[in-house]
């Protein structure tokens, strides 16, 4: 197979704290009516990209990948490649009302339980409303006794670390945490490929709570954690963060100047997805021109084959990127934050 940077149509989710600020902050053409996720890279069971571009046009991610496996995501994704699963999972959320308080197991649990992955997560803040917040921790000890009383009686809220947030912000959301974002908050979330959530509490709307099983999975030492700084890798020539460090990826954020070139290569070992949060870009490589390269804007995403070999991306102003890839296999636990 020849390869070229993918680029892919969303899937859209509807879920009831969603609104519409998708198509009024982000511009993109959506549904009619409420809107709360948009799967931009995604091969799930429960939704799937199919691919917007070149000659693979019309393919789902998700067929893709079991037709590619290691071609397309690499060695170190090799137990992925066997268990038949892409991954990774990116999506864009629009919270306009307070999403449910709730936790993800981790891989043990989840696979006993529920058949897929448990969801290490993490959040990059697009934009956030003056004043607004998330539920990130407990706000005080508990044990779980006491936090199965407070659940049975309604009564969560003074349990809850609520911490407020900015545009540019970023939060590791290791398995066990409870959590959840509140109104005006739109995040680009890199997770685990797994759609595995235990609902605590839901502001009173109608749906299924996952009492037992959050119960099982909270982490309950996790008592007013902060959200550390991102780690500087690179001063010159393109000012880079490590915004995100753990056993399942590694994000970077990069800042580079109008007309600047970061030069990449991917060599087998893994793929990279490359975001732009802000500015333009033009995605060039190897085995097309200079003028069939691809040019995204914010908010786009683009998957770098694990095999295609040399590539670059030309910042056609200034602009913000992430950079996703897979770490070795072998690398420590989960829990493992950036800063």
């Amino acid at each position: 197979m020849t390869w070229y940077p993918l680029t892919f149509r969303p899937v859209f989710k509807d879920y009831p704290w969603g609104g519409r600020a998708l198509a009024t902050r982000l511009g993109r053409a959506i549904p009619d009516g409420i809107v709360a996720e948009s799967w931009d890279v995604a091969a799930h069971p429960n939704g799937t990209s199919v691919i917007a571009q070149g000659p693979l046009a019309g393919m789902s991610l998700r067929d893709l990948m079991a037709q590619t496996g290691e071609a397309l995501v690499g060695t170190r994704n090799r137990a992925a490649v066997a268990a038949g699963r892409f991954p990774l999972l990116i999506k864009i959320l629009d919270a306009n009302r307070w999403l449910s308080v709730q936790v993800h197991p981790d891989d043990a649990y989840a696979l006993a339980r529920e058949g897929e992955w448990g969801k290490t997560e993490m959040w990059v803040v697009l934009h956030a409303e003056p004043g607004a917040e998330l539920i990130y921790g407990f706000a005080k000890p508990v044990d779980r006794a006491s936090f199965a009383a407070a659940i049975t009686a309604g009564e969560i809220e003074p349990w809850l670390h609520r911490v407020a947030v900015k545009n540019g912000d970023t939060i590791f959301v290791p398995t066990g945490t409870i959590h959840a974002l509140g109104p005006g908050i739109m995040v680009a979330e890199i997770q685990q490929n797994s759609d595995t959530t235990y609902r605590i509490y839901d502001w009173g709307r109608p749906r299924p709570i996952h009492l037992e099983q959050s119960l099982d999975v909270l982490n309950y030492a996790q008592v007013q954690p902060t959200l550390p700084p991102p780690t500087v890798v690179a001063h010159a020539p393109t000012p880079t963060e490590v915004i995100g460090d753990c056993a399942y990826f590694h994000t970077e954020r990069l800042r580079p100047a109008a007309g600047q070139a970061v030069d990449g290569a991917t060599t087998g070992e893994t793929l990279e997805i490359w975001g732009v949060l802000d500015g333009a870009v033009r995605v060039e490589w190897e085995r097309a021109p200079r003028a069939e390269g691809i040019r995204l804007a914010a908010v786009d995403w683009v998957l770098i084959p694990a095999t295609l070999g040399e590539f670059r991306v030309v910042a056609e102003r200034e602009s913000v990127l992430l950079r996703v890839t897979t770490p070795p296999a072998d690398q420590d636990g989960e829990q493992a934050v950036h800063g």
